[in-house]
């Protein structure tokens, strides 16, 4: 499991007066590139291979307040990884001082080639190494099938 702690600054709440739901969606992402450097996919390694990360969907579940000052902890597992390492799914969930769970977010995202803007596998050296990512109990190989398991697809509409 990696961890990754931060402190709510005033910035991070909303008119209530706690953490904005935004706030949670920043935290998991800096989280995200930390674990990414820490395991060998820092920005300037994934760039050498003309990749990037994109998120697919992030689906918060909400279980307890947190307020400004207030330490937080925010952890990352690997739930998800396509054989192709093309494919990702993290486990999030964040904690205050005291180990209340205050939520958890399941994040699905993929791996883009920058110049076609196209989905990509990863390169065999990065895969060797996302191979290693801590797993969380829930972890699973990822097919293209599970991209799409909620069935939410895009619906144009006429402007």
């Amino acid at each position: 499991m990696y961890k990754k702690q931060f402190e709510i600054r005033w910035s991070d709440v909303d008119a209530n007066g706690h953490l904005a739901n935004s706030a949670y969606t920043n935290f998991m992402s800096h989280a995200r590139m930390s674990f990414f450097g820490n395991k060998g996919f820092s920005m300037p390694e994934i760039r050498k291979y003309n990749i990037g990360p994109v998120v697919f969907y992030e689906h918060m579940y909400y279980f307890k307040e947190s307020f400004i000052g207030a330490p937080i902890t925010v952890t990352i597992e690997v739930s998800g990884l396509s054989e192709d390492g093309m494919l990702f799914m993290f486990e999030h969930n964040f904690h205050n001082e005291k180990g209340d769970h205050l939520a958890y977010c399941e994040m699905q995202g993929a791996w883009i080639d920058m110049t076609s803007r196209k989905l990509i596998g990863l390169p065999k050296a990065l895969l060797n190494l996302a191979e290693k990512f801590p797993k969380s109990e829930n972890f699973k190989a990822l097919t293209k099938a599970d991209t799409r398991k909620h069935g939410i697809r895009p619906k144009p509409i006429e402007i």
